[in-house]
Formats: structure tokens, sequence, C-alpha cells
């Protein structure tokens, strides 16, 4: 008797098992489905019924005009970036990712402005202007540390529409701003917002940040990376690159990375191939409470220079790196070195400290290294011990810089603090 129930049972499960597969299967193959191409669609002039462009425009407020007329001057060239690569799974099997993003045309030779974490890692590149015309794309260049990219596409003879850049170092908050760009696939979206705030650091990565940001409260999403923010006389004053969102979409709070910026970065990628960035020619190790007090420093926040390139600048200007090994947890680090704790008189205490300031400067530009020497403490008072050093360009003998007296003068600061002369170099 047990048996049979079993067995009923058994025949009951199954047969549940082959309904519910067979539902599935039936809403898989007839159901509804979810659009694969999403995209503006035009509107058709004539028709019974229709109204003209003109009697349309005369309805609409001054605010609404705006938005029309940006739209329809900016749009053509706002462009879908989409990507491929290739992943490795856990078992190495090739798996293939694509990715999609946004850009814009900012020269009529067909140079495009995007993300790097669009195109980062990306193996092929297309590009899918507003009126749905396709181009295989080159990765030309990226400031990682920026978070721009360049690519290019070959219009092959047909004329391009390319945005002009305007001039983000004039921006007020409050100012009205358009982003226009390709959210979750969603092509040629329009949102429209203010500045919200200027001049932010936002830190994007471990390693990449936005300097002086524009916080915006267009609404921006995933798929909207890359694309331009405008301003109203239809000019592009910033790239949106990120948002600050608990749930994954938009909560009124966007970051757009500044055009002056991304101007720079494009400007070198088109004329020499690759970013010219400042580089101070250091190694360093934030110094925290515990490594301050095991090295017994005086100071408990700041980098600890473990290497000074050779022929660097930090070098020609007399910085000291460690001089003997010790060892710390389960990693080797040199000690016995300079301890930075400021640039132009802004703090340092990381390396994306270091960033934000090298990142306002192009090689052959100075900065102030305030930092102290000697990892005992004694009875001096604590500022007597830090010295300046002023990275400057490298003059020759007897030559006047800056208004300061002759090279000769600064050898004899040495009492107070030492100031040399040295040359950024570009990375």
């Amino acid at each position: 008797m047990k048996a049979a129930n079993s067995s009923n049972r058994a025949r009951i499960i199954l047969a549940a098992l082959v309904l519910l597969f067979g539902a599935y299967w039936a809403g898989a193959r007839f159901g509804q489905r979810q659009p694969t191409n999403v995209e503006a669609v035009p509107l058709k002039a004539g028709g019974a019924g229709s109204t003209t462009a003109v009697q349309r425009d005369a309805a609409l407020t001054e605010d609404e005009s705006i938005n029309v007329r940006i739209y329809r001057q900016v749009s053509p060239a706002v462009a879908n970036v989409l990507t491929k690569a290739t992943e490795y799974d856990f078992f190495m099997d090739p798996v293939p990712v694509e990715g999609a993003g946004s850009g814009f045309v900012i020269d009529p030779r067909g140079y495009i402005l995007t993300n790097f974490h669009v195109v980062e890692g990306a193996q092929s590149i297309e590009v899918v202007l507003g009126d749905q015309s396709r181009y295989a794309a080159k990765f030309i260049g990226a400031d990682q540390r920026n978070d721009v990219a360049l690519v290019k596409i070959e219009p092959k003879g047909k004329p391009l529409v390319a945005l002009r850049l305007g001039d983000s170092g004039t921006l007020q908050v409050g100012q009205k701003v358009l982003a226009i760009g390709n959210p979750f696939g969603f092509q040629s979206t329009l949102t429209t917002g203010v500045v919200s705030a200027l001049g932010r650091t936002v830190q994007t990565s471990q390693t990449t940040f936005i300097d002086e940001a524009i916080q915006t409260d267009a609404a921006i999403n995933r798929g909207n990376s890359g694309g331009p923010l405008i301003n109203t006389r239809g000019e592009v004053i910033g790239i949106n690159s990120a948002i600050f969102t608990p749930s994954g979409t938009t909560a009124g709070i966007g970051f757009a990375i500044p055009i002056n910026t991304a101007k720079s970065i494009a400007n070198d990628l088109i004329t020499d191939g690759r970013v010219h960035r400042a580089l101070l020619g250091v190694e360093t190790i934030p110094v925290n409470g515990w490594l301050g007090e095991a090295l017994d420093l005086p100071v408990q926040e700041g980098l600890l220079v473990e290497i000074v390139t050779k022929g660097g600048p930090a070098a020609a200007a007399g910085v000291r790196g460690g001089d003997r090994v010790a060892q710390a947890g389960m990693r080797k680090i040199h000690i016995g070195g300079d301890v930075i704790v400021a640039l132009d008189g802004q703090k340092v205490a990381s390396s994306l400290d270091v960033n934000v300031v090298l990142n306002r400067k192009r090689p052959g530009d100075t900065v102030k290294v305030s930092l102290y020497r000697g990892g005992k403490k004694d009875g001096y008072p604590r500022k007597t011990r830090r010295k300046h050093r002023q990275l400057m360009p490298v003059l020759p003998r007897g030559a006047r810089c800056g208004g300061c007296p002759a090279l000769d003068h600064h050898r004899s600061l040495t009492e107070l603090g030492t100031v040399l002369c040295a040359r950024f170099f570009s990375e």
C-alpha cells in the first residue's frame, strides 16, 4: 500500500513538472518579447491631419523651444558606442561580452569623444550616429586617470555634424543644461536639468576621478556615459560620466567631466597620439597611524617616499627616497626617505591627492613640495623640520626665474629650507 502511494505521488510530481516546463516553453515561444532594437523614430512630414513643423513650433513655450532646437541641432552628432570583448569564465572558456555607451563627434574628420570605461578592453568598437549610419571605430588613445577616450571613424566623404565645444570654466550653478545619450539602449534620449554644483572632486575608482566635476540633476543612467552635457547655446560643456545612486538608476545626482579637461586631452591625442601629463617622479606609500608610530615619523599623515626616479624632477630637486629595507607584514618597504605632506599648500595623504594636484599641471609647470626629512623625533619644533622644495623649469646659471633672485641666492636659503629647480616630465 505504501509503495502504491509513493508511486502515485511520484507520478503527480512528474506531471506537474511536465506542465510547468510546457508552460515555460510556450511562453518563451509565443509570449510577448522585449524589443531587440530601440531607437527614436523621426517625425514624418505630411499625412492626413498632420500639422506643419512651423505650426508645431509655434505652440511651444520659450523653454520648450530651446529644448527642441538643441535636440535637432545636436542629436545627429551624438553616437551610440557599441563594444565587443572576450572574457573568460571559471573554466577558462571564452565568453563574448557586449557593452554600450555614448559619445559625440567633435571633428568632421571623424573624431569622437567618449569615456574610457565605455571602450576599455574592447576588441572591436562600432559607432551608430543619429541618422542610424554605422561605422567601425578605431581606438586612438585615452587618459585613464580622467576617464576620457578618443576614437575615430572614417566618414568616407560623408559630411559629419560636429558639436561645438564650449568653455566649462564660465559655468555657474543654476544654469540650464541638457544631456543626450543612449540610456539602457534607448538611442537619442534627451533629459534636462541645471548645474547643481561645481568644483567637486569625485573619485570613481581606486585610480580614477573627475576633477572639478560638473554636478547636474539632469537624468543620467547607464548608457549615458560618454554623452555630451550641453548648454542652451548648443555647446558641449561636459562629458556625462558618473551618477551617485543607491539603487542603480538616476537619483538626481550626476557628474560630468569638464569639457576644458577633455579638450586638452583630445588635442594631445590628435596631435601627438598620447596625453602629456605632469609626473613627480617618486614612488610613495601612505603614512597612517601605525606606520608613523612604527617608524617614529614626525607626522601621522603624508606620503613616505620609497623610491625617487633617477633623472626625474623630484631627484633633480633633491627629494630623497628610502635608504634601507624593512618588512611590513607581507610587504617590504624602503624607509628612511622624505615624507611629503603637501603640494602647493594642499595636504596630501594618498596617491589620489597627488594625482588631483598634478592633474592641473602640465610638463614644465611648477609645484611647491612640502616635506619632512629625518625619521626620528627630537626637541626641535616640528615646523623647523619641514622643508619646502620648489620644482620649476631648469634655468641656466645666473638666470632669474619668476621674479626670484639669481640661482646663487637659492643656495643661501639652506638654513630655512631649500628651493631647487627641476622640470616636470611628461608621461
